[in-house]
């Protein structure tokens, strides 16, 4: 049984297999700016359990610039719990050393004490309790009350996270798409919040891919689509002179494969595309192929249905189902046709099983249809020329997103769980 507060488990233990296995909580918080930010990682957990191991096994195995020390409130004086500290970043010099042995190890110190003085600790378990925490500081680090106010502020978060449980699983299932990671600075995207807006770059010429996605507006539910010749003409190579540009694009690799289905998917992965298209007139083993591979690379797969007479046949045959598949009215046949024929989304999607499909529409998207697309279930509006061959690129993406209701995005937004 395990509470939503986790305090008094630590001491609890469970019979598993004539075994005694001891309960440890983990924790971890980022808190700062620049040089001097603080990013704490820890386990606290019972002296005769794991951590209590791993907390000897720390002090009796030194490593090169990485010591393990102990917390002080002040020499001669450490906190209870015990604390170990351990240095993410080698310790190269003197300098290094005292901003460890200095600012970082006494605010670690008194994190801990006002975490037993405040409750969050239970004050009548420390005797029984160790903590270990790993303490990142950068090499460029000066400040030496940024050091102490960062590393306290982030211990005492992660001390109380680990004692509350945070995150639960619903918080981590909502966030894991629309948080930005600190350091790496921008996400990548993924497609967790239908319609999308994607836009079909098939001029083969680099010029057209420069001005669209220079012109096109910061929103995430845009795709870039790298068409087919396009990637004939540079190869999969495209994909990173696309990143250059945009570095958090998502980028769709429209190579049509029909055959070596496997080989294809782990090339359009390599290249850092994040979906890769495959023929919904490739033989089945291909297209069984392909979509296991791109689940094993972590990409999505998309199976474009052009001329394709019967596309919910296709999805239910499949073991391995896709991500996406493309309902595509070809640029060839256009001018047979002055209306597109959705077909019956909700079918399609009903023969992927349990699996979540989504279902792209290709092919004559227009602004005045765009509700009428959605309405018909679709969940990605695949826009070319429309947009590509526009004199107002920006414009003309803005009056699909409207039509669309994606407008306006979150990704401003400040995001604390303080």
């Amino acid at each position: 049984m395990m509470p939503g507060k986790r305090q008094g488990l630590l001491l609890i233990s469970v019979l598993v297999r004539h075994e005694v296995v001891f309960v440890y909580l983990v924790g971890e918080a980022l808190i700062g700016e620049g040089n001097e930010v603080a990013h704490i990682d820890l386990l606290v957990g019972d002296k005769a359990g794991p951590v209590g191991m791993a907390f000897a096994s720390g002090m009796t195995n030194m490593s090169a610039g990485h010591t393990p020390l102990l917390a002080v409130v002040r020499p001669n004086l450490i906190p209870k719990p015990a604390t170990l500290m351990v240095p993410k970043v080698t310790m190269k010099n003197l300098e290094q050393a005292s901003q460890m042995f200095g600012p970082a190890q006494a605010a670690v110190a008194k994190a801990v004490s006002d975490s037993v003085e405040e409750g969050i600790i239970p004050k009548d378990q420390c005797e029984n309790l160790v903590i270990i925490a790993s303490v990142f500081i950068h090499p460029a680090a000066k400040d030496y009350t940024r050091i102490y106010k960062y590393n306290y502020g982030a211990t005492k978060l992660a001390i109380a996270r680990a004692m509350e449980g945070f995150p639960g699983i619903d918080k981590i299932l909502y966030e894991k798409d629309r948080g930005v990671h600190g350091v790496m600075g921008y996400k990548i995207m993924r497609l967790w919040d239908p319609p999308y807006l994607q836009i079909a770059i098939d001029a083969p010429d680099i010029s057209v891919v420069e001005r669209v996605l220079a012109q096109a507006p910061k929103n995430d539910h845009i795709i870039i689509e790298a068409g087919t010749p396009l990637i004939k003409r540079y190869g999969l190579e495209v994909i990173s002179k696309i990143r250059q540009i945009k570095r958090d694009a998502f980028v769709v690799a429209d190579l049509k494969t029909l055959d070596t289905g496997n080989l294809e998917a782990r090339m359009a992965a390599d290249a850092t595309a994040d979906a890769v298209v495959c023929s919904g007139l490739a033989p089945l083993e291909t297209i069984e192929k392909f979509c296991e591979e791109t689940r094993k690379v972590g990409i999505y797969s998309i199976i474009d249905m052009l001329n394709v007479e019967d596309p919910e046949k296709v999805v239910e045959a499949l073991k391995h189902k896709p991500d996406i598949v493309e309902l595509h009215r070809g640029i060839d046949t256009e001018g047979k046709k002055t209306e597109y024929a959705w077909g019956n989304i909700p079918k399609i999607k009903k023969a992927a099983g349990g699996k979540k499909l989504l279902v792209a529409v290709a092919g004559g998207v227009k602004v005045e249809n765009v509700d009428m697309a959605m309405k018909a279930g679709a969940d990605i509006l695949v826009v070319g020329r429309a947009i590509t061959n526009a004199k107002d690129i920006e414009g003309a993406t803005r009056g699909f997103l409207r039509a669309m209701h994606k407008d306006e995005i979150d990704q401003y937004r400040i995001m604390t769980d303080f």
